[in-house]
């Protein structure tokens, strides 16, 4: 499958999936519905739409937004990130425009 625009890589999938809760990886869902979920998520986050306007291959929108709420309350995005940002050669760090200043 083709990576689209603001989905994980499988490298990077594989550095947060110790992030992940384990009931959930081993139990409620298999891995692809997981990856499917913060995918959907990263893309609402990245392109800055409404969950309402999620595309249906990332699940039903409620459904996602639910998770990623309990998930935020959690702090497993949080872990995600960090584990991500760990990363120097990471192509998707950002910076906020808040706290740079120019000189």
């Amino acid at each position: 499958m083709a990576l689209k625009r603001y989905e994980l890589s499988d490298g990077q999938w594989v550095k947060i999936t110790s992030c992940c809760p384990a009931r959930l990886v081993i139990r409620d869902a298999p891995a692809r519905i997981i990856v499917c979920f913060v995918n959907g998520c990263l893309w609402v986050l990245r392109s800055g739409a409404h969950w309402r306007d999620l595309p249906e291959r990332y699940g039903k929108w409620k459904t996602v937004h639910k998770r990623f709420s309990r998930w935020c309350h959690a702090d497993i995005w949080e872990r995600a990130f960090e584990t991500l940002t760990a990363d120097r050669d990471n192509r998707y760090l950002m910076i906020d425009s808040t706290i740079v200043r120019a000189h």
